[in-house]
């Protein structure tokens, strides 16, 4: 792909621990960041975009860099996923299912579970990342990260007027303060960069009316002329982002979108301290096949309708071949409220970059049966009304 000199220029994938920050502590292979006035640990501020000391106040910038975050070929990771690096496997210690460490700020133990790579000790609330699964040789490095720009206050907000406007909605459920969990996390994606040249066979179709029929029963008729086609389109994408963790509803999570890839910024586990952060679950070539269903093959489909023209289309074979292909791995801000209502789980989620809110949420049966009833009130009211005033 050619280059854009407007662009800024690419960051070189870099060994993981290269130039990273914040404390390493060697005996849990965990990190935090100290605050150097008094001692405590600093959380990243989504409303300030910089380090805050929850405790005396005190602030800490971030390093930023103009680099663009650089791309890896997709044909190289799944030669090293064959060799050296990957997903994790089951029985690799990085990935069990718990994993325990012990928080270097007040000595209880905090349990990470699953893919989790940054959370907050549950006794003293300070943030601690893993390095371990980081830097697994198994694992991909993070590329880049998108940092939260919407803090608890906006997000709260924006959540209850989502909430407030689901009129059926139980009462229960509207209290998710006191219900549900709250949490901004960082998931793992997927964002690709392609060319692809596609070769279709189809037909086009052509409409003309004829007149049938006679006398009172003449008419016109609107038919097709269909004529076969063939021919190769070209479709550019960038930044085509595919959500690389599971356990979410990834319709709603795919809702959120657009992301704008373009803001991300070379990692740094900085703009994780103080929210959670989970690793990918699927790689980036799977990955791609769900980038592929969710927005390139309709994409492609769209274009070859077009080349074909006529006022129909019919597309009978359609064969992409994608070159290049590169992706970056990203971590992206969401918001997550999970609600457990009559014993089953109800998920919402907030773009944390532009507070765009979808999600999930029960039904209230009472407020319903009282809509419905209320309904059939009201018309026997009209329909009283009318019949009176005859």
């Amino acid at each position: 792909m050619p280059a854009n000199n407007s662009r800024p220029p690419m960051a070189p994938p870099v060994d993981p621990r290269a130039g990273r920050v914040g404390q390493h502590h060697v005996t849990e292979d965990t990190r935090t960041y100290p605050c150097a006035n008094c001692g405590g640990n600093l959380v990243f501020d989504p409303a300030t975009g910089v380090l805050r000391c929850p405790s005396c106040n005190s602030t800490r910038e971030i390093a930023r860099s103009d680099a663009r975050v650089g791309l890896h070929e997709l044909r190289d990771a799944k030669v090293a996923a064959a060799n050296t690096r990957g997903l994790l496997s089951s029985n690799d210690p990085a990935a069990s299912d718990e994993h325990q460490v012990v928080c270097q700020n007040c000595g209880g133990t905090t349990v990470f579970t699953g893919t989790l790579t940054a959370t907050r000790c549950p006794y003293c609330a300070s943030p601690i990342q893993r390095d371990d699964i980081q830097d697994a040789p198994k694992t991909l490095p993070v590329d880049g990260v998108i940092p939260f720009g919407v803090d608890d206050k906006v997000a709260r907000q924006n959540i209850e007027k989502w909430i407030n406007s689901r009129w059926f909605a139980p009462t229960e459920f509207k209290k998710y303060r006191t219900l549900g969990s709250f949490s901004s996390v960082y998931f793992s994606y997927f964002s690709y960069d392609t060319i692809a040249y596609t070769r279709y066979t189809g037909q086009r179709g052509d409409d003309y009316t004829v007149e049938v029929g006679s006398g009172d029963d003449r008419h016109t008729e609107t038919r097709t002329r269909w004529t076969n086609v063939r021919g190769d389109v070209v479709d550019n994408f960038k930044d085509v982002a595919a959500l690389a963790n599971t356990g979410v509803d990834p319709k709603r999570v795919e809702e959120l979108k657009p992301w704008p890839i373009e803001t991300a910024r070379p990692f740094t586990g900085e703009y994780l301290a103080g929210h959670l952060a989970r690793t990918y679950e699927i790689g980036p070539e799977e990955g791609f096949q769900v980038a592929r269903r969710e927005e390139i093959d309709d994409r492609i489909a769209s274009t070859v309708r077009r080349d074909i023209g006529g006022d129909k289309q019919r597309i009978s074979s359609s064969e992409s071949r994608f070159n290049p292909l590169q992706f970056r791995y990203l971590l992206l801000p969401i918001w997550l409220l999970t609600v457990v209502y009559d014993s089953k789980p109800f998920q919402v989620y907030i773009n944390g970059v532009t507070g765009e809110v979808q999600g999930s949420r029960p039904y209230s049966k009472v407020k319903i049966i009282a809509a419905i009833v209320a309904a059939i009130i009201a018309i026997t009211a009209i329909v009283i009304l009318v019949q009176s005033v005859r």
